[in-house]
């Protein structure tokens, strides 16, 4: 962890809401005229498109949850190298071609040859000089080999985060989601959707789900209708059919000012010492709410260092 230069980390699937909270923090960032280093969580996958179909036909439980599919040392070593110096190596995953392109004729105007297509890698190169902070968004910011004989290699990231952030629906709320967008989006059935939850569940349990118990804040959404069985819904709940559970590891960090976020959010109510509700309609108004002075201290402290 460091106050120079401060990594913040939002954790959490496809789905779950964290480009609200991306949204929230570019509006932060913004009006606090904060220069952040961004890193997208993709980028530290270790297979390609191509190797990642290729491994996933023989190989039962690989996914892109788990440390067999992603650089976790690279993730680490970036977070470490940040919070060091202020700058560490990153890279870009290239979603589709307008991407490819873009990226290729950007290196290529800094003299970096570079051909990669949909589903490859841009080269590694250093995150931007004279950034306030380090900001990633993705499936891992806080992982770490919790296994007994350090089986993975021992890596930490979570260590390195002076602020982390996890954003997950209750579990059933995000089957619906990815059901219906891997439907909408690429075409694929319900069934092939559900056997991709099948075959990525054992890194789902040990390697996802455990970062909710290392961030500092969560935001959980969980719907206000029935979503007993997620693999026949026709619709996601909306955000006015769901509320919001904010939970902080330890309010007393943060100095959580409680009496102000109830008097500011219409609707909410606290459910526990350390947690407040929120109507899902006003999910990204408690964000930048509850964010912006705590990002605002981190850059004070910064000064100061």
């Amino acid at each position: 962890m460091s106050k120079k230069h401060p990594v913040i980390a939002v954790t959490g699937s496809s789905g779950a809401g964290t480009t609200f909270v991306k949204r929230a923090f570019e509006h932060i960032f913004f009006r606090e005229k904060i220069t952040a280093a961004v890193v997208e969580g993709d980028s530290f996958h270790s297979v390609t498109r191509t190797e990642f179909k290729q491994r996933s036909a023989v190989e039962t439980n690989f996914s892109h949850f788990g440390p067999t599919a992603n650089d976790f040392h690279a993730l680490e070593a970036l977070f470490k190298s940040y919070g060091e110096t202020g700058s560490g190596k990153k890279r870009y995953y290239l979603h589709n071609d307008a991407e490819a392109t873009h990226h290729n004729k950007r290196l290529a105007d800094m003299g970096v040859t570079c051909s990669a297509g949909s589903g490859e890698f841009t080269p590694w190169e250093d995150t931007e000089a004279n950034t306030d902070i380090l900001f990633y968004e993705g499936l891992h910011g806080l992982v770490k080999d919790t296994s007994a004989d350090k089986k993975y290699g021992g890596y930490d990231v979570a260590k390195y985060v002076d602020l982390g952030i996890g954003v997950v629906p209750s579990v059933n709320l995000e089957w619906i989601q990815k059901i219906s967008r891997d439907h909408a989006e690429r075409g694929y059935s319900p069934e092939a959707t559900v056997d991709t939850i099948m075959r990525r569940m054992p890194d789902y349990i040990n390697h996802i789900t455990p970062q909710f118990s290392r961030t500092h804040i969560n935001f959980q959404r969980v719907p206000t209708v029935d979503t007993s069985n997620p693999f026949i819904a026709r619709d996601i709940p909306t955000a006015d059919e769901s509320f919001v559970i904010i939970r902080f590891a330890d309010p007393k960090a943060f100095n959580v000012d409680f009496p102000f976020l109830l008097s500011m959010i219409h609707d909410s109510f606290m459910s526990r010492r350390n947690s407040i509700v929120v109507p899902g309609g006003k999910m990204v108004l408690a964000m930048e709410l509850i964010l912006n002075p705590i990002i605002h201290d981190m850059i004070e402290t910064k000064k100061k260092v």
